[in-house]
């Protein structure tokens, strides 16, 4: 099968300076702030630049245990970055490879628009519509986590 691509974008009222550097983050952050869902989570190879890869542990409620995601991309000043499923997830079980890219844009008011492209290659025969609905969902949920924790906490990631 060919690959294919889902869009989203996320309006926050996070600035996207702050909002980045969370994302960047959130092996750090997500056990924090959605602990029902992300059991624990670490860098586990690099300094945080490209080519760094994080592990992600997930609780029972996702029906896969982990993935490690690997920085393929990072411009600070544009606020955007790509990372790829390297291991884990639905890897070798429904896709054969996925990759996402993220931008935070700066709004009039302050805040921004998360602008998300995820590009898969389904293995062959495999249906990805639930999946895609899943994903979508589990990104605004992450970016509206990371909005709340930043509205909380003004000084975070400044």
């Amino acid at each position: 099968m060919s690959p294919t691509s889902w869009t989203l974008e996320v309006e926050s009222q996070a600035p996207a300076a702050r909002l980045f550097k969370t994302f960047l983050d959130w092996h750090n952050l997500a056990p924090k702030l959605v602990p029902n869902i992300v059991a624990s989570a670490a860098g586990i190879q690099g300094d945080g630049g490209v080519g760094s890869i994080r592990q992600i542990n997930f609780t029972s409620v996702m029906p896969f245990g982990y993935v490690k995601e690997r920085l393929d991309f990072v411009d600070h000043d544009k606020f955007e970055c790509k990372q790829s499923l390297v291991e884990g997830g639905d890897l070798g079980k429904k896709i054969e490879s996925a990759s996402s890219h993220f931008k935070f844009e700066p709004t009039s008011k302050g805040g921004c628009v998360c602008k998300v492209v995820t590009t898969y290659k389904p293995l062959p025969g495999v249906e990805m519509k639930d999946e895609i609905t899943k994903g979508k969902e589990a990104v605004t949920g992450i970016i509206k986590a990371a909005e709340a924790y930043l509205l909380a906490n003004p000084r975070a990631y400044a």
